[in-house]
């Protein structure tokens, strides 16, 4: 759960658990965060409407591989602005808040600065529904890596996704090259793969915040069904698709079963799914991190980059570079 940050806001600030007032999001998440920083951004955003609510928290990160959890500060504010053109405002406070965040992004790599803005207007509702991407995402691994390791094949395999989340190989193509050197592993490598994952920090409390709030919560995933399917039991989700790896005998073919599920299925599911639940695909909430979640990001009315490659970052409402899924919900203003 996040914790309230030492740092102190300004007369407008409220309990960061407390629900935020109506009108555009903004958030910063920053190691370097402070309450100079805090102050000089909630007069820079007055000018551009009337900043009717500053928060502060506190919220864990953890890097992949890692068992330290890192805290990270964070401050939001909600700000009206009645009876201005909403397009022009929020670039306006997009500028501003990028001005004042330039210092802190100097060493990004080593330190990553959170920055997002989020229209009144693109806000989620009652009726919302989140979908997530799973590899990296959702979890912390890339699940095909891990059976890959089983097979003696991580760095090859690992070498092909990479690209493939780059965006420099056709995902479908890769992912096939990629399962042929799976071939032979038995079937019990599901179990041990699944025993070896990590929910991404955040994921309980992110999808906890959504159950609560009566949104289904879905999983879309390139990896493989017989793993996401306990997985997606184990942590509560409303819906999941995968592909499915061939099996004979106790011993996986080296095949995939079936479409693959790529960037455009990944985008046929959400609308699907959307509609089963009865909401529109402006309702979705859609987070992925590599580049075959750009149709899918691009077709929610909310599109989340988490932790994500430059090509799927263009294509989306905001950015998350801390490893903490609680910072989506700080950003949705929820």
């Amino acid at each position: 759960m996040s914790q309230s940050s030492t740092i102190p806001s300004s007369p407008h600030a409220g309990q960061p658990h407390a629900p935020l007032a109506d009108g555009t999001v903004v958030t910063l998440a920053a190691s370097g965060l402070s309450a100079d920083l805090i102050e000089s951004l909630t007069s820079e955003f007055a000018r551009h409407g009337s900043v009717t609510q500053v928060q502060s928290a506190q919220f864990p990160t953890r890097a992949v591989g890692a068992e330290q959890i890192v805290p990270v500060p964070a401050a939001r504010w909600a700000i009206s602005s009645p009876g201005r053109e909403q397009a022009q405002n929020v670039s306006e406070i997009t500028a501003a808040l990028e001005a004042a965040t330039a210092p802190l992004t100097s060493d990004a790599e080593a330190a990553p600065v959170t920055a997002t803005v989020l229209p009144a207007s693109r806000r989620p509702g009652a009726r919302a529904m989140l979908l997530m991407d799973v590899d990296s995402t959702l979890i912390d691994e890339e699940v095909i890596d891990l059976i890959a390791r089983r097979a003696g094949r991580q760095a090859e395999v690992a070498a092909v996704t990479e690209a493939a989340m780059r965006g420099e190989l056709d995902f479908a193509g890769s992912l096939h090259r990629r399962v042929a050197a799976l071939e032979g592993l038995p079937v019990s490598v599901f179990d041990e793969v699944l025993d070896a994952v990590h929910p991404t920090c955040g994921a309980g409390e992110l999808l906890a915040a959504a159950a609560d709030r009566g949104w289904p919560r879905a999983a879309v995933s390139g990896g493989f069904r017989q793993v996401l399917t306990p997985l997606a039991a184990r942590l509560g989700l409303t819906d999941h698709h995968a592909n499915t790896l061939g099996v004979e005998d106790g011993l996986l073919t080296g095949t995939v079963q079936g479409a693959v599920v790529d960037g455009a299925a990944k985008a046929r599911y959400l609308h699907e799914t959307a509609a089963a639940y009865g909401v529109t695909a402006q309702q979705v909430i859609a987070i992925g991190d590599g580049a075959n979640d750009i149709d899918m990001t691009s077709a929610a009315g909310v599109g989340v980059a988490f932790c994500a490659k430059p090509a799927l970052e263009e294509h989306t409402t905001f950015s998350i570079r801390h490893r903490s899924l609680q910072l989506v919900s700080w950003a949705l203003g929820v």
